[in-house]
């Protein structure tokens, strides 16, 4: 198929990247890169050496911890094994998924990481019984895949941050022009850890002069012209663009394919927006039939084995965690009372699992009598759905310190052991709340509510009402053990950071 040639007059002199995109404008190129961009070169080659280094630095502790395989002659022998275990990760894809997805992080990662490792496993007993490498019992093994992956852990992660701190944030095009586009763009800004700057906007095929001609933006970014493939690679010079986001509502099939194959040519990364995405989620799994790309979503039934490791993960986390907080539950007990009048302890009717009420427990942050003033501050709220105040004047000197260290949240623990809580779930919700949700934003109650879920690790109040909504239903219908440890994982760093706190 012959593929029109890119007139590119880009102001000289440009970027190297820039100018090597230009110069693939002028050239009719192949569908399938030769190669991978300079950022994506550089990631893959920084894991690469993060595993190495970790696996070597795993085979130097294991020879030196362990007197009887530091003792044994041709212990040297055991370093091309780090070799083999790096092919395994190679075949599990983990020098690939950057160049694929947005949000990936290292915490992602662990599955596919410690699986890639017990695979190894065998493998490195047996090359060390066929070479004249020490001979390895199977303790030795275990330890090997335990420390390397402690070590590739860390090591993955810092590659990341350096790779990060190098080069700066991906540099998006947004390719739209109704809501889709202005949400991701809203969404990109408000959490620079994915890493990912939107630099402009190509309207839609439809919208062309329109889009043109109004205030010259959309959502706080510029509208670089209507979507012509032909000017992809200017675009893509000029901006020194690395990532393309396409909303798929916005385009027709004829001009997304021409799309995604300019985009191939000139080695951009691609992200599709499909319209359904907010009932889809990130469990859907790409399917196919002769050849017809389907996308498989998450059947809807969570079976009595999962809700059962569900509820033992919460009654052990739970009882865990008030064991060894309760001299800090003491503390904040005697400061409270110290510090105003009233009870120690907040109650409040909330919404849980199928409709159920129960009294949420939280430590007193507000004046005796805040739920009396809840109504006359509602007429200040930033958002009408909920009492969001940027200066609460009900918020006591110890209250102020706990909402802002998450304290406060410490006895929803007893909540959870007594089933009406989860660890992780959907935020809990106070009546008049629930009463504004209807059709499928209903389903959310499906699951016990939780302590942390993906509105508080997110940014909590910093989204609003309607998106915490679709968050908790892509939860409910995207439920998996693996999604509620990642998600108490990443409430740590959020807590710390104070993200969102009202």
């Amino acid at each position: 198929m012959s593929v029109p040639q890119a007139r590119v007059r880009p102001a000289w002199p440009l970027p190297r990247r820039g100018r090597q995109r230009a110069e693939e404008g002028r050239a009719q190129a192949s569908v399938v890169a030769r190669r991978y961009g300079s950022r994506d070169c550089a990631t893959r080659r920084a894991l690469l050496l993060a595993d190495t280094a970790a696996l070597l630095l795993a085979l130097g502790a294991l020879v030196i911890g362990s007197p009887r395989v530091h003792a044994e002659p041709h212990t040297l022998a055991l370093a091309p094994i780090v070799l083999g275990i790096v092919v395994v990760f190679r075949a599990y894809g983990l020098y690939a998924r950057d160049t694929k997805r947005i949000s990936h992080t290292t915490l992602d990662e662990l599955p596919a990481l410690f699986h890639a490792l017990v695979l190894a496993c065998p493998l490195v007993w047996v090359a060390a019984r066929l070479t004249p490498a020490p001979d390895l019992r199977f303790v030795d093994v275990l330890a090997l895949s335990l420390l390397g992956a402690g070590f590739a852990i860390s090591l993955r992660a810092l590659a990341r941050m350096a790779i990060a701190r190098l080069l700066g944030p991906e540099r998006v095009l947004l390719v739209g022009d109704g809501p889709p586009v202005e949400l991701i763009a809203r969404k990109l800004a408000a959490h620079p850890e994915y890493g990912a700057r939107p630099v402009g906007v190509l309207a839609g095929a439809g919208a062309g002069a329109e889009v043109g001609a109004r205030a010259g933006d959309i959502a706080g970014l510029p509208v670089l012209g209507p979507l012509a493939s032909d000017r992809l690679a200017e675009i893509a010079a000029a901006q020194r663009l690395d990532r393309v986001v396409i909303s798929n509502s916005e385009l027709g099939e004829a001009a997304l394919l021409d799309l995604l194959r300019r985009c191939r040519e000139l080695r951009l990364k691609v992200s599709v927006l499909p319209a359904l995405v907010d009932a889809m989620g990130p469990s859907v799994e790409i399917d196919e039939v002769e050849g017809m790309t389907l996308l498989a979503v998450n059947p809807p039934v969570l079976s009595r084995s999962s809700r059962v490791l569900k509820r033992a993960m919460d009654i052990a986390g739970a009882g865990l965690a008030l064991v060894l907080a309760a001299p800090l539950l003491i503390v904040i007990a005697v400061a409270i009372r110290r510090d105003s009048h009233g009870p120690v302890l907040f109650r409040q009717w909330r919404v849980g699992q199928n409709g159920r009420r129960f009294q949420l427990l939280k430590f007193r942050t507000m004046v005796a009598d805040a739920e009396e003033r809840r109504a006359v501050l509602l007429a200040e709220s930033r958002d009408p759905h909920w009492l969001q105040l940027e200066h609460d004047p009900r918020i006591t000197r110890v209250g102020a310190f706990l909402r802002h260290s998450s304290l406060d949240e410490l006895p929803q623990l007893w909540n959870v052991l007594r089933g009406e809580m989860s660890l992780v779930g959907p935020r809990p919700l106070i009546e008049d709340e629930d009463c504004q949700l209807i059709g499928w934003a209903r389903s959310r109650i499906d699951l016990t509510p939780g302590l942390t879920g993906l509105w508080q690790v997110l940014g909590r109040t910093n989204i609003p009402f309607e998106e915490m909504v679709k968050l908790d239903y892509v939860y409910v219908t995207n439920w998996s053990l693996w999604t509620d440890v990642r998600l108490l994982l990443r409430t740590i760093p959020v807590v710390v950071a104070r993200r969102g706190v009202n």
